[in-house]
């Protein structure tokens, strides 16, 4: 039994792309779901901090105190680690848009973007240096030379890996969108 309001993609069934009467411009926001990789390995690390969690508990019980909460501190890492995974990606607002990395955020506001497009290019596969064809998200700043800054999105990330091609098509046009309507000409 489908249940549609639960599910997370329902604003791009909608035919019309209307702001609704609550949505907040000013709140930033991922344009995208989040991938099958990036779910998936959060999910693993996740599984593997529980059982971290559960051996602190026994350390606690039966050995000293300082060894356990050692313990507990890597399973706190290890939640702090998956929770900063699931933030990774592109993110929009009114303000700018904001492209999180694992141990870094770069913000930009949009009278500093000169332009954001798709462009076919090799791209790295789940961001190990192997390189494949596809394409990425490109975002160039007034005053900067585009090659500086590594690309937004691309095809073959953790998000878009394992889904179809539509998927990033959709992404790449709604960051696209964004920029179109709040970056000065």
């Amino acid at each position: 039994m489908p249940l549609p309001f639960l599910t997370a993609d329902r604003a791009f069934d909608t035919a019309d792309d209307v702001a609704l009467p609550y949505d907040d411009r000013d709140r930033w926001r991922r344009p995208y779901r989040p991938g099958p990789w990036r779910v998936g390995a959060a999910a693993l690390l996740l599984l593997l901090a529980s059982f971290v969690l559960f051996a602190a508990v026994i350390i606690a019980a039966t050995a000293s105190v300082s060894s356990a909460g050692t313990v507990f501190a890597i399973a706190l890492a290890g939640v702090v680690c998956t929770l900063r995974l699931l933030r990774m990606g592109v993110w929009v607002s009114a303000r700018g848009l904001r492209h999180v990395a694992f141990v870094s955020t770069r913000t930009t506001a949009w009278d500093q973007v000169a332009s954001v497009r798709t462009v076919q290019q090799p791209v790295r596969w789940l961001g190990l240096p192997r390189t494949v064809q596809g394409q990425a998200l490109v975002l160039d700043r007034r005053g900067r030379s585009a090659e500086s800054l590594p690309p937004l999105l691309t095809s073959h990330n953790a998000d878009f890996l394992g889904r179809d091609q539509l998927a990033f098509d959709r992404a790449a046009d709604t960051v696209e969108a964004w920029a179109a309507e709040y970056r000065r000409p």
